[in-house]
């Protein structure tokens, strides 16, 4: 008898080794690895064909793009994030927490791809038939072409696929999936790629759009090896708090549109509706009269100009070693102004906690909100107020100096459509403007000094 050969794989990386290791020296995860037992045995109903085998190189003068190569989903915001639709033959990665609305908005797109003469097979891996249906009468969803499949092995999903040649997959979720060829089982990083790739041969030799739901890990990203996000075409990252209606998409991999692209939802009982005006969204919870530690950026998320609030608390700690606490934020951002602060304004912070929290629950990573944190904490520790009525923008340069930012005309634009009247940015995007009055600054201290209110100087 042939001899058993097995290998030991990181549960969180995809390394493999011949015998077990208490922690991966490729990702550092402890206890993550799993051993997996090769199967050399191919299956006869699994073509070895590639996708690149039959086809031979072309012109790039020749290749013709047809007006159908994308498709609407009739969800304007979905839409915004793919780039302006689904591409034929892509392969797209929707990830988030559990009960966030993946499933929800998945079963929304395909009745809609329905309603424009599309064919859509929903795979349902870890759902019966009759629960999809449940959740497709809530929805309101009926349709005579769309094709509810509970199944989990990957070769018979294959055989259905071939069966009725369907224009879209959904695969909800990869990690549900098995194939017989990985003798390992469902979910591990072996049975992930090998289905991924599975999949990706079907919609590029078949032309078919795929999309896959993936699970994600208790830090936030998605549950298997990195190159199932290396495979895919689009990977989708699905936010927000789950004690709030509202919900984010943010693109983060795009092949066919741009990257950092979001998308606002709201959460109702009858699914997931689209946010015409997300600054409303996130600006109607600001309290009617201003505060010390309030201000107001406008943060570019993709192609769209967002005006978010930032929050800050300063006081007095009882311990010696004073907390950092972010919520939206980058703590080492954070840290940097803070440092900023003490050495360019002359405000000490070494005997107190500091506290910032971007209100809406949305993650600002952008530069450009540096000065609002800045002066969120500045107001706050001097418990002055900033102007309800003034919009912060611009990065901070560790000697003190604003730095300018990209966009500027976009950003003021919406800040002017919110009912905004000031504006303090950098210097360097010095404009004109009869719309809104226009602050240009050069250093933080100015900054401070032009945004706090007339009563409180």
């Amino acid at each position: 008898m042939a001899k058993v050969k097995s290998k030991w794989i990181c549960q969180s990386c995809g390394y493999e080794t011949a015998g077990y290791l208490g922690k991966c020296p490729e990702c550092g995860t402890w206890g993550s690895f799993v051993e997996e037992v090769q199967n050399s045995i191919k299956p006869t109903n699994v073509s070895p064909q590639g996708i690149m085998n039959d086809t031979k190189p072309t012109l790039l003068s020749d290749i013709h793009v047809g007006e159908e190569v994308r498709v609407s989903t009739n969800i304007p915001e979905f839409d915004r994030i793919l780039g302006g639709g689904l591409v034929q033959g892509s392969l797209v990665l929707i990830a988030g927490d559990p009960g966030i609305g993946k499933s929800t908005i998945l079963l929304q797109t395909g009745g809609e791809l329905c309603k424009n003469n599309k064919k859509v097979l929903y795979v349902s891996a870890e759902e019966s038939a009759s629960q999809v249906k449940l959740r497709s009468e809530r929805l309101g969803i009926n349709s005579d072409s769309l094709y509810i499949y509970p199944q989990i092995n990957m070769e018979n999903i294959r055989a259905e696929i071939e069966n009725i040649n369907p224009d879209v997959v959904v695969v909800d979720s990869i990690q549900a999936i098995y194939s017989q060829t990985i003798s390992s089982s469902a979910g591990s990083v072996s049975q992930i790629r090998e289905c991924c790739n599975i999949l990706m041969q079907i919609a590029k030799n078949k032309n078919i759009t795929v999309i896959i739901i993936g699970h994600v890990t208790k830090d936030g990203s998605i549950a298997g090896p990195k190159v199932l996000e290396h495979m895919v075409d689009t990977v989708i990252y699905f936010e927000g708090d789950k004690y709030k209606s509202y919900r984010i998409l943010r693109s983060m991999k795009n092949r066919f549109g741009n990257t950092s692209e979001v998308g606002i939802f709201e959460m109702n009982s009858d699914g997931l509706h689209c946010v015409t005006n997300p600054n409303e969204l996130f600006l109607n919870e600001r309290s009617q009269g201003s505060i010390p530690g309030s201000a107001i950026v406008v943060t570019n998320e993709g192609t769209r100009p967002l005006l978010v609030e930032i929050q800050a608390l300063v006081g007095t700690t009882p311990y010696p070693t004073p907390r950092r606490v972010t919520n939206g934020v980058d703590t080492s951002r954070l840290l940097q102004i803070l440092a900023v602060l003490e050495k360019r304004v002359g405000l000490n912070l070494s005997k107190q906690d500091v506290y910032v929290n971007v209100m809406g629950g949305i993650e600002v990573d952008e530069p450009s909100a540096d000065l609002g944190i800045a002066l969120a904490v500045a107001t706050c520790a001097r418990d002055v107020v900033v102007d309800s009525q003034t919009v912060i923008i611009g990065e901070i340069g560790l000697s003190g100096e604003i730095h300018p930012v990209q966009n500027i005309e976009k950003r003021l634009n919406e800040a002017v459509l919110s009912g905004f009247k000031k504006a303090i940015i950098p210097y360097a995007n010095k404009i004109t403007s009869d719309k809104i009055e226009i602050v240009p600054v050069k250093r933080l201290i100015d900054a401070i000094s032009a945004c706090v209110c007339p009563a409180e100087k």
